[in-house]
């Protein structure tokens, strides 16, 4: 049976964005604000193992983001899907990645030099109902439920975030941090599971293949947002770095601010007449709100970094519009990374890969000599990127 993927959403596309662009900057501002607090409360040694389980977490949830991609798109083409195998899915995938979690932890202690196995533990109890919720997520996405999608994602915020905090400031230490994390967390995924329709799983239907076909392509986005800024640190001047990590706070704002754009059009993607009508539109907004940072971004100048980190930075001359053009061309890219694994195109994911490859090649090996160089790399690496997903795009895989 075909599916109307033009059918009027629940609420309309503009409230829904506006909704969902709420609930996305809500989130991003509840966890600056975890980090203000902890950097008070904690001392600075507890503060940064604090800071480097957290981002392992954000590594961790890739899966999560992986699985609700897939669901959507399941979900968008077969509205009469089975929900109970889809939670199946869903639960196979958070018992794999808890699993791989827990298995891992006593390397983490090592790596992270951590005082003891809690915390890595409290991490892998935080990634299983974080990675279940990526399930709900993508069932009120691929059904255009996006008022209740947003509402879910700002209850994520509460949950997760809040119970960090609750849990930061009743224990003042990271493990207190990490259990308020993990209950938070399966305190949203409950509701989640209540929201969606209370669905039972069914096991006869499984798609973990997909699932990790799609994280794959996602991590590899997750990396080339976040691998400039750890290239910096590994090769720059430790003051040069410092500039270069305000740099990309900037590169971040323009990753984000369409972040709506794509929630709202990944249904839309899963047939291919929707795909072609949606996306240079899709493309067009993106650019078009990430044309306010670029413009923002040449109006003041270095000055912006004063006016982000303080007047410690006031002296800077380093350029900060092209931190705004590599966010920019990321969030390009997500779109058409969207648009590649809706139509179910594994070069994609290669084409992801080698682009983290590239980029660590050129830094590593040749444009490291300053901060703009970096910042160049990391933006023709995005940009390249950007135009081979067009012309995938445009020149489609051929039929198996």
């Amino acid at each position: 049976m075909s599916v109307d993927t033009e059918a009027p959403a629940r609420t309309g596309n503009r409230v829904a964005a506006i909704l969902v662009s709420l609930a996305l900057a809500g989130n991003n501002a509840a966890s600056y604000v975890l980090s203000l607090v902890a950097a008070r409360i904690l001392a600075p040694g507890a503060f940064g193992e604090l800071s480097s389980l957290l981002a392992v977490l954000v590594i961790g949830v890739v899966p999560a983001m992986g699985l609700q991609t897939v669901v959507a798109l399941r979900v968008a083409r077969s509205p009469s899907l089975s929900r109970g195998s889809l939670f199946a899915l869903g639960l196979m995938t958070s018992g794999i990645v808890a699993t791989a979690a827990l298995t891992l932890s006593p390397l983490l202690v090592l790596l992270l030099h951590l005082g003891s196995l809690t915390p890595a533990l409290l991490v892998t109890a935080a990634l299983g109902p974080l990675t279940l919720l990526g399930l709900f997520h993508g069932l009120l996405q691929g059904s255009h439920r996006f008022a209740t999608l947003a509402g879910l994602i700002a209850l994520e915020g509460a949950g997760k975030v809040g119970g960090s905090l609750v849990g930061l400031v009743v224990s003042h230490s990271t493990a207190g941090a990490l259990a308020g994390t993990a209950i938070g967390s399966l305190a949203v995924v409950v509701a989640g599971w209540r929201i969606c329709g209370r669905p039972r799983p069914r096991w006869a239907d499984r798609h973990g293949g997909e699932v990790l076909h799609t994280a794959q392509a996602m991590l590899a986005l997750v990396l080339l947002v976040n691998l400039d800024l750890v290239l910096a640190r590994h090769t720059l001047p430790a003051g040069s770095a410092g500039e270069y990590a305000l740099g990309a706070i900037v590169t971040k704002i323009a990753y984000w601010l369409p972040q709506a754009v794509g929630v709202l059009v990944l249904p839309r993607f899963a047939a291919s007449a929707g795909r072609r009508r949606v996306l240079p539109l899709a493309l067009a907004v993106c650019a078009f709100l990430d044309a306010f940072v670029l413009l923002v971004s040449l109006a003041l100048g270095p000055s912006l970094l004063a006016l982000i980190g303080g007047a410690r930075y006031a002296g800077s001359t380093m350029p900060v519009w092209p931190f705004a053009l590599a966010g920019s061309m990321l969030a390009l890219v997500q779109i058409l990374l969207y648009a590649r694994l809706a139509d179910g195109d594994r070069r994609v994911t290669v084409l992801m890969w080698t682009a983290v490859g590239v980029e660590t090649l050129l830094i590593t090996t040749w444009l490291h000599g300053s901060a703009t160089q970096v910042v160049t790399a990391a933006a023709c690496t995005a940009g390249a990127l950007a135009l081979a997903g067009a012309i995938l795009e445009l020149r489609p895989r051929k039929p198996a």
